[in-house]
C-alpha cells in the first residue's frame, strides 16, 4: 500500500523507501528492505511508490542473511549551517542546531526482519535501529537511552552520550507479528504520527519543522496493531506508555498525587489512513490521548506533574501532476492538568490547560531525475509558552543549573523554507537549502528566540547536508 505514485527514478524511490520510515509495503523488489505491512503516514514524493529497477548498494548485506530476510543496511548524513546573527546556536531550529559547526548528524545501523504474510500464513518479524551522531539527543526515551524522569530534576538527560554534541541512540526495538491483514507491533518504535521523520532519508529537508520538533512525539513503546481493511483504507490501534518513554517506573514523586491516575502513563495511539482508487490523493489521521509526566518550571526547583495529554495530527497528500506534489499538514495538542499561575495563560484558555498547534505546507518540483525541488512554509503556535525552548540540546545535555537556556515562548513561529535534493546516483544525496524563520509574541518585549542576546524577531539560516547510503 502507498499513498503516491510518482514515477520517479529508481534511487528517488529505492533509496527512500529501504529507509525504515516507509512504513509500508514497498514493490517486490530483491534485496529492498520493508518495513511493515501496512504503511503509516503520507510519504514525500521520494519515498511513492515506483518501478524500481535497482535498489542502492548494500555493502553490509550478505546472502546467508538475505536468504532470511533479514536486512542489514545504513547510511551517514552529515552537514552544516548557520544563522545571519551569528549566534552559536541557530534558535529554534533543529537537527541541525549548531551554528556553521559541521556536524555529523546521523550514523545509522538498521537490521531487520520484514514480514511476509501474502500467502495469508503466520510470519514473525522485529527490528532494531541504532543512531550515532549529534541528532541523538533529539531521539532518546526515558528509562533507555535517556534517564528516568526526576534524575537530574530534568528530562531525557541522554545515557550513551560520549559528549554534548555526540551520543549513541536506538530509537528503535521491537517484534512484530502477522497474518494476512492483520500484523501487531510490540517494543520501542517510532511514531506514526505527523509527516516528518527522525532518520535523515525520510525527509526532503535538512532541519526539521517545528511542529515536528515542538510539537510531536518521536517514539513510542507499547503494542500497535494494523488491520488493511481494504486497498483504500488501513485502521491502527494500540496502548503505548506515553511519548518518548521507554520505563520511567512509577512517577510518584510527581505534585499531583491526588490526580486518580498520576502514577500510570498508559495512552491510546491510534488512526486510519486513506487513499483514492489510483492513489494520488490520501489522507491519514493520527491520535493520542493518556497520561504523560510533564515538568510546570524549566528551573533547578523542577516540579513535575502527570496529567491528560491529547493530540490529534492529520496530513493529507495530493499529486496534482506527474511533477507537482502537495503536501498539508494540522496538528493540535493539549496538556491539561498544569498547576495554575505556572505558564501564561490567554484570555478565555481554561485554566490548568496548555494547548499547541501547528499548519504545514509542502510543495514538491521534479525538475528531472536528478533534482527535486521543495518549499515548506509553516505556521506553528505555542498558546502558553508550554513547548518551545532552546537550545534543546543544552536543556538534553544535562542538569538545569549546568547549561544556559531559554524558554517560555509564548506566541507565533513562522518559517518558510526552499531546497533541493540532488542525486547523482542511487547512493548519494545533497540536500542545500535556505530558511527564513520569524516569531511574533503575545507579549512584545519579551525574550526571542533568535540573535546572540535573545532580541530579534526574525532570522535568515543557510545550509545543507549530504547522504549516503550502505
Amino acid at each position: 500500500m502507498r499513498f503516491l505514485h510518482l514515477k520517479l527514478p529508481h534511487w528517488v524511490a529505492a533509496g527512500l523507501l529501504i529507509s525504515g520510515t516507509a512504513l509500508g509495503q514497498a514493490p517486490v523488489v530483491p534485496n529492498v528492505p520493508q518495513e511493515d505491512l501496512q504503511q503509516f503516514r503520507a510519504l514525500p514524493p521520494q519515498e511513492a511508490e515506483a518501478e524500481i529497477e535497482e535498489a542502492p548498494n548494500r555493502y553490509l548485506e550478505t546472502e546467508f542473511l538475505q536468504n532470511r530476510r533479514i536486512n542489514t543496511y545504513g547510511w551517514l548524513e552529515a552537514g552544516i549551517g548557520g544563522n545571519n546573527w551569528g549566534s552559536p546556536f541557530n534558535g529554534t531550529i533543529t537537527f541541525n542546531d549548531r551554528n556553521w559547526q559541521a556536524m555529523m548528524n546521523q550514523l545509522y545501523l538498521v537490521n531487520e526482519r520484514t514480514l511476509d504474510t501474502e500467502d495469508g500464513g503466520w510470519d514473525i518479524g522485529g527490528r532494531v535501529d541504532l543512531l550515532y551522531g549529534t541528532d541523538y539527543t533529539y531521539t532518546t526515551a526515558a528509562g533507555l537511552d535517556a534517564y528516568n524522569y526526576g534524575v537530574y530534576n530534568s528530562y531525557f538527560i541522554p545515557r550513551w552520550n560520549s559528549s554534548k554534541y555526540y551520543g549513541l541512540a536506538m530509537p528503535q526495538l521491537y517484534a512484530e507479528a502477522g497474518r494476512g491483514d492483520i500484523s501487531c507491533k510490540i517494543g520501542h518504535f517510532y511514531t506514526p504520527i505527523g509527516y516528518e521523520v527522525v532518520p535523515a532519508t525520510g525527509n526532503f529537508f535538512y532541519t526539521i519543522n517545528d511542529t515536528f520538533q515542538y510539537g510531536e512525539p518521536f517514539t513510542h513503546t507499547g503494542v500497535l496493531a494494523t488491520w488493511k481493511a481494504d486497498d483504500q483504507m488501513t485502521v491502527y490501534g494500540g496502548v503505548v506508555n506515553g511519548w518518548d518513554n521507554f520505563n520511567s517506573g512509577t512517577p510518584g514523586y510527581t505534585t499531583n498525587t491526588g490526580y486518580n491516575y498520576f502514577n500510570n502513563n498508559a495512552g491510546f495511539l491510534g488512526g486510519t489512513t486513506f487513499k483514492n482508487s489510483d492513489e494520488t490523493q490520501a489522507l491519514t489521521i493520527f491520535g493520542y490521548s493518556g497520561n504523560m509526566m510533564n515538568g510546570t518550571q524549566f528551573s533547578p526547583s523542577y516540579q513535575a506533574v502527570s496529567a491528560n495529554r491529547s493530540y490529534i495530527s492529520t496530513v493529507y497528500t495530493n499529486e496534482l501532476t506527474d511533477k507537482i506534489t502537495y503536501v498539508f499538514q494540522n496538528d493540535n495538542g493539549w496538556q491539561y492538568g498544569l498547576p495554575a499561575g505556572v505558564y501564561q495563560p490567554v484570555q478565555g484558555a481554561q485554566a490548568g490547560m496548555a494547548q499547541w498547534y501547528g499548519l504545514v505546507n509542502y510543495l514538491f518540483y521534479t525538475f528531472n531525475d536528478k533534482v527535486t525541488g521543495g518549499m515548506r512554509f509553516e505556521y506553528f503556535r505555542d498558546n502558553n509558552g508550554f513547548r518551545v525552548y532552546n537550545p534543546v540540546r543544552n536543556l538534553n545535555y544535562s542538569n538545569f543549573g549546568n547549561n544556559p537556556y531559554r524558554t517560555g515562548y509564548q506566541g507565533n513561529f513562522w518559517e518558510c523554507t526552499w531546497g533541493l535534493n540532488y542525486r547523482p546516483n542511487k547512493n548519494w544525496v545533497f540536500r542545500p537549502e535556505l530558511r527564513y524563520d520569524w516569531y511574533s509574541p503575545d507579549k512584545m518585549g519579551t525574550l526571542t528566540p533568535y540573535g546572540v542576546n535573545g532580541d530579534k524577531y526574525g532570522q535568515l539560516y543557510g545550509g545543507g547536508d549530504f547522504i549516503f547510503q550502505f
